[in-house]
């Protein structure tokens, strides 16, 4: 397993991208290889999510920009299995976020959590059939969803009757008041 990701590393530093072609010219400026070039940074950024200041905002634009990049590719693409996959990704990046909102305040005093998190986020939108955002999706969001499907759907809708009603009654209240308004004025 070990030999197919460093195998696909150096498929990835060999492509043409935005990646490859800065540290291309790192490359040439410098004479270090692409391939030291870019285990130096990945080496960098991991001891800098384990003691760096600033770990969070490193960790959550890992997690958002590139998948945010990817994702607009993927609306504008005419291919829908991509739009599929963003969209998994995001559903399980949503729950993570709720989730460690609640969580967070212990978390973060764990000395690898950043680390942790970052992986995690990296597994959820890696380009494999076994990504994390799948395979959470398919066995507990999915399953859930499905089961509570009907009862969550007529919460909302009551909700929605319940919110329409409420801006009906403001806006009825509000025209009310500038009616006795104008009327209280003009006498």
């Amino acid at each position: 397993m070990f030999a197919k990701l460093i195998e696909r590393a150096e498929k990835f530093l060999n492509e043409n991208n935005f990646v490859t072609n800065v540290l291309g010219k790192i490359e040439e400026k410098t004479g270090i290889q692409k391939r030291y070039l870019a285990l130096g940074s990945v080496s960098f950024i991991g001891i800098y999510l384990v003691f760096g200041y600033g770990a969070s905002l490193l960790c959550n634009l890992i997690g958002f920009v590139y998948p945010a990049y990817t994702s607009i590719k993927a609306i504008e693409s005419v291919n829908k299995d991509d739009d599929t996959q963003w969209l998994t990704y995001w559903v399980v990046y949503g729950i993570f976020n709720i989730a460690e909102f609640f969580s967070d305040i212990f978390l973060f005093w764990f000395p690898f959590y950043y680390a942790g998190k970052c992986i995690f986020l990296l597994w959820c939108m890696a380009p494999i059939s076994w990504n994390g955002s799948q395979l959470i999706y398919t066995r507990l969001v999915r399953p859930f969803f499905l089961k509570h499907q009907s009862t969550v759907d007529s919460v909302i809708n009551d909700l929605s009757g319940r919110a329409v009603s409420a801006a009906e009654n403001v806006t009825r209240e509000a025209s009310r008041a500038a009616v006795d308004s104008l009327v209280h004025k003009t006498q």
